[in-house]
């Protein structure tokens, strides 16, 4: 991945969406992570820096841009498949790597169970991996929303607005189950 300066020097921008406005940090190695909205502008700018010490705002470059783009498009409704963006996973633990690799694969308006991820990374713990996908540095990109509790119950989800940021988002992706023949009931 290109950058402004090296791979070390980081950056942050805010962009706007249909749920808000969002920021995004990035250096030479990928993206650092991914802000969804607080209350107002100030307070998502306030949190990405806060995130990112050290991180300057700036106006991305070409490549960032185009991530901005995809991520917003997803955001209006239209399919994107993120999995391809690269991410600096430096710092981040050895299973919420695995965890994320995992959510990253699922597409959008699909969903997978805490159970599910937990199987597919070789564990027997459905709380971690709610523990892994509570810290995700990069939503959105890697799409901790599409992931729910058994039986159909949304589970948690840490960003701003919590559950209900988590249903909207589903709504937006008109998401279900992969073995489901109709919509998932979550957004009701």
């Amino acid at each position: 991945m290109q950058d402004q300066a090296s791979k070390h020097e980081a950056f942050h921008t805010l962009f706007d969406t249909p749920i808000g406005v969002c920021g995004l940090a990035w250096n030479g190695r990928g993206i650092m992570g991914v802000q969804l909205p607080e209350d107002d502008a100030s307070r998502t700018r306030d949190r990405i820096a806060k995130r990112f010490p050290g991180s300057s705002e700036a106006a991305p470059p070409a490549h960032i841009r185009a991530i901005i783009d995809d991520v917003i498009a997803l955001l209006k409704g239209e399919a994107r498949d993120l999995s391809h963006i690269p991410l600096d996973m430096e710092g981040v633990p050895e299973l919420h790597r695995r965890v994320y690799e995992v959510a990253s694969s699922i597409q959008p308006g699909r969903l997978l169970t805490y159970g599910e991820i937990a199987s597919k990374v070789g564990i027997n713990n459905a709380r971690l991996i709610g523990q892994a996908l509570g810290k995700n540095p990069f939503p959105i990109i890697v799409p901790c929303h599409r992931v729910v509790a058994a039986g159909g119950k949304l589970g948690g989800f840490s960003a701003n607005g919590g559950g209900l940021t988590k249903r909207r988002l589903l709504a937006i992706e008109n998401a279900r189950r992969d073995d489901s023949p109709t919509l998932f009931d979550l957004i009701s």
